[in-house]
């Protein structure tokens, strides 16, 4: 066996750590929801996260780039941060940190449903059986997770879970908007504007659900985690990564987010994992491994070679 380059070696640690990262968000969404509410734990992350990355693109001479895209950037915004930030953070009230970051591991299948449907780009063979294992893989958690009965508090879990669905929906529009209207737009331009558009957008509504109690200084730290570590710092992780392993092995960073998340809900939220969670898990990581072209079914004798 050949010893790694220093340059694999370096993408394979920042690949963990940004796993770990992301991992960290849905902890972090999940104690500044309690103490914030969901509306505003989404408007101080983006908040924090458009004050970080600002002066950095300031610095890197971009400014007039964002001033030029500013409406697309904006736009983005809403549907690739604002809105599904909202959707997981109302979540996170009645479903837990694992289920969460589960559900989230589908953002590749629905990128390559949306992709399918809006720009055209029909998948074949293994990829259209990734689609349907991966649905099912959804429907099957879905279906045993989700009830509409209120609880205690008034919310039903069924209604978290068609939240975090409806954010992996808005994140598979904005990746086909993205590729169709924004292509060879600086990412830090992307990631800075889409912050800031969302902040903006979020601004009026985290002001009228702001808490009208005090909110603890541990509360105030996870929010700072969230918007500079989790969305600032993790942007330009991630798009570091993609430079040097490539879009894909950058992109396969979902699927070991929910190990991180699974393992910080169980040990410092006390949350219980069942095997069927993890079963599901595996189906939908397989389906959208399949779907997205990452592993390919093995191909029969005379079979084609988009099979």
């Amino acid at each position: 066996m050949t010893p790694a380059s220093p340059r694999a070696a370096t993408w394979i640690v920042e690949f963990i750590a940004l796993a770990a990262i992301w991992g960290a968000s849905f902890l972090f969404m999940r104690i500044g929801t309690v103490a914030f509410g969901p509306v505003a734990t989404a408007g101080l992350r983006v908040g924090v996260a458009a004050v970080f990355l600002l002066p950095i693109l300031l610095l890197r001479g971009h400014a007039a780039s964002l001033r030029q895209h500013w409406k697309l950037v904006f736009l983005v915004g809403l549907t690739n941060s604002a809105i599904p930030f909202v959707c997981f953070t109302y979540a996170l009230q009645s479903i837990t940190v694992g289920l969460s970051s589960l559900i989230n591991a589908t953002v590749p299948l629905f990128g390559a449903a949306v992709a399918w449907i809006w720009l055209k780009d029909r998948p074949t063979g293994s990829r259209i059986v990734g689609l349907a294992i991966g649905f099912i893989g959804v429907g099957m958690l879905a279906w045993d997770k989700a009830s509409f009965r209120p609880d205690a508090s008034g919310l039903s879990s069924g209604w978290g879970v068609l939240a975090c669905l409806f954010a992996c929906v808005c994140y598979g529009l904005s990746a086909s908007f993205t590729k169709r209207y924004m292509a060879g737009l600086p990412s830090l331009v992307s990631a800075t504007g889409s912050q800031l558009g969302a902040a903006l957008a979020l601004l009026p509504l985290t002001l009228w659900f702001w808490p009208d109690h005090a909110v603890a200084p541990q509360a105030w730290l996870a929010v700072l985690a969230l918007g500079v570590v989790c969305t600032g710092l993790a942007y330009i992780l991630f798009f570091r990564l993609i430079e040097r392993a490539g879009p894909a092995k950058a992109l396969s960073v979902t699927f070991a987010i929910p190990v991180f998340a699974i393992v910080y809900g169980v040990v410092l939220l006390g949350e219980a994992v069942t095997p069927w969670m993890l079963g599901c898990g595996l189906v939908i990581v397989l389906g959208t491994t399949l779907s997205t072209g990452m592993w390919r079914l093995p191909r029969g004798p005379g079979k084609p070679q988009g099979y």
